[in-house]
C-alpha cells in the first residue's frame, strides 16, 4: 500500500477550542493588524521588518530571540514596524532534511504531526502574549493554514510554491498581508500573476468546503533572487531590478504596489553576512529614486542569536539548523543602521 492512514487529525477549530486566544490576545492581535495594514498600505511610511530564524526550532530560544526584539522595536518604533519570523514548516528542494516544527516539534526525534500542530499554535500564541508581536510564518501548506490564521501577523508564499493555484486562492480569503515571492527562474511576470489572483475574489475547494473569497488587497512582491540553469544564484534587488519592477508593476494597475526585498537566499548567495550589505544598498536606491521608494515596504531578514548555522544535534543554543542567519549583535546594529537610514 502507497499511502498508510495513521490517524484522523483534528480539524483547525478543534484545535482552536483546545488552545484558544484570550480577550486580550485577540485585542493585540486587533490592533497589530490595523497597524500592519497602515504599512502595506503605503499609509504608514515606517518600513516592516520580517526578521527571524530560517526556521523556527527550539520554542525557548525562539522566544528569547523575540523578546530581544521587543526591547529594540521601542527605540525604533517611530521608523521600523518590527514582524519576527516564526516560519514553521520548511519547503526541501529534495524531500530531505528538517522539515519545521509541525513535522518535528523536537527535532532530534521523529515526525509527530498532532503535536507539531499543538507545538506551532502554542509558540505563536506565546509570542503575542509575552513581546505584544503577531509574528510572520510561510505558507507551504495551504490546509494547515487555518490552525494559525487568528495569530499571523503576515503569510509569506515561497519561491517553489508562488505558481500553484491553491496557494494563490487561498491568499485571497486572507486579511492579513501576504508576499509573493518571485519563483526560483526570477520570473517575476510568475510573481506579479500571482497577487493578481490573490487580489481577486474566487470560488473554490477549501478543506472540504465550497468557499467564496473576497480577495486581499494586501497582496505584494518579495523579491529573492534567482537561480539559473547551471544553479548560479542571481540577485534582484539592484537599483535597476528595482526599476523594472516598478514600472511592470505599475502597469498591472494591482491594489497597494508593494514590495519586500529578502536580503538573504539567491540575493545573498546565502552568504548571510551580505545581508547586511544588500539592506543599505536598496535604502540607498530608495534615497535615489522616488518610484522604488513609494513601493519598497521593508526587508525580510534571516537572524537568530548565534551567526551561522550548525547540525541538528550539536546543541548550540540559538543557532540555526537550516540556512545561516546573522547573529544577535549584528542583527541588533543592522536594526539600528536601517532605522538611521530609513
Amino acid at each position: 500500500m502507497g499511502m498508510d492512514f495513521l490517524r484522523k487529525l483534528p480539524i483547525p477549530k478543534d484545535i482552536k477550542e483546545q488552545f484558544p486566544m484570550s480577550e486580550n490576545l485577540v485585542k493585540i492581535k486587533e490592533e497589530r493588524d490595523a497597524e500592519i495594514r497602515k504599512i502595506f498600505t503605503g499609509e504608514d511610511k515606517r518600513l516592516a521588518l520580517i526578521i527571524g530564524p530560517c526556521s523556527a526550532d527550539i520554542e525557548d530560544s525562539v522566544i528569547d530571540y523575540i523578546s530581544r526584539l521587543a526591547k529594540v522595536q521601542e527605540k525604533v518604533k517611530d521608523k521600523i514596524l518590527i514582524i519576527p519570523r516564526i516560519y514553521t514548516n520548511k519547503p526541501r528542494t529534495t524531500g530531505d532534511g528538517y522539515k519545521g516544527m509541525v513535522h518535528q516539534p523536537d527535532p532530534e526525534k521523529a515526525s509527530d504531526m498532532l503535536e507539531g500542530i499543538i507545538a506551532i499554535r502554542r509558540l505563536h500564541t506565546r509570542a503575542i502574549a509575552e513581546t505584544g508581536f503577531t509574528c510572520a510564518d510561510e505558507m507551504l501548506y495551504p490546509d494547515n493554514h487555518r490552525y494559525l490564521n487568528d495569530l499571523l501577523g503576515y503569510v509569506a508564499v515561497g519561491a517553489r510554491s508562488v505558481e500553484n493555484q491553491e496557494h494563490r486562492l487561498t491568499a485571497s480569503g486572507m486579511t492579513t498581508p501576504v508576499g509573493m515571492k518571485n519563483p526560483t527562474s526570477g520570473d517575476i511576470s510568475v510573481m506579479l500573476n500571482s497577487i493578481t489572483a490573490a487580489q481577486h475574489s474566487h470560488t473554490f475547494i477549501y478543506r472540504g468546503w465550497e468557499v467564496v473569497t473576497s480577495g486581499n488587497d494586501l497582496a505584494h512582491a518579495i523579491l529573492r533572487g534567482s537561480v539559473d540553469k547551471h544553479g548560479k544564484t542571481h540577485p534582484n534587488y539592484h537599483y535597476e531590478d528595482l526599476i523594472n519592477l516598478h514600472d511592470t508593476y505599475a502597469a498591472c494597475n494591482l491594489q497597494n504596489m508593494g514590495v519586500i526585498v529578502d536580503t538573504n537566499h539567491s540575493n545573498s548567495g546565502k552568504k548571510y553576512l551580505e545581508q547586511i550589505r544588500i539592506a543599505k544598498e536598496v535604502l540607498h536606491s530608495c534615497r535615489h529614486s522616488e518610484d522604488i521608494n513609494s513601493m519598497v515596504r521593508g526587508f525580510m531578514i534571516e537572524s537568530y542569536i548565534e551567526d551561522g548555522a550548525q547540525k541538528i544535534g550539536e546543541g548550540i543554543y540559538g543557532k540555526s539548523i537550516t540556512d545561516p542567519c546573522l547573529g544577535w549583535e549584528k542583527t541588533e546594529r543592522l536594526i539600528y543602521d536601517i532605522a538611521d537610514l530609513t
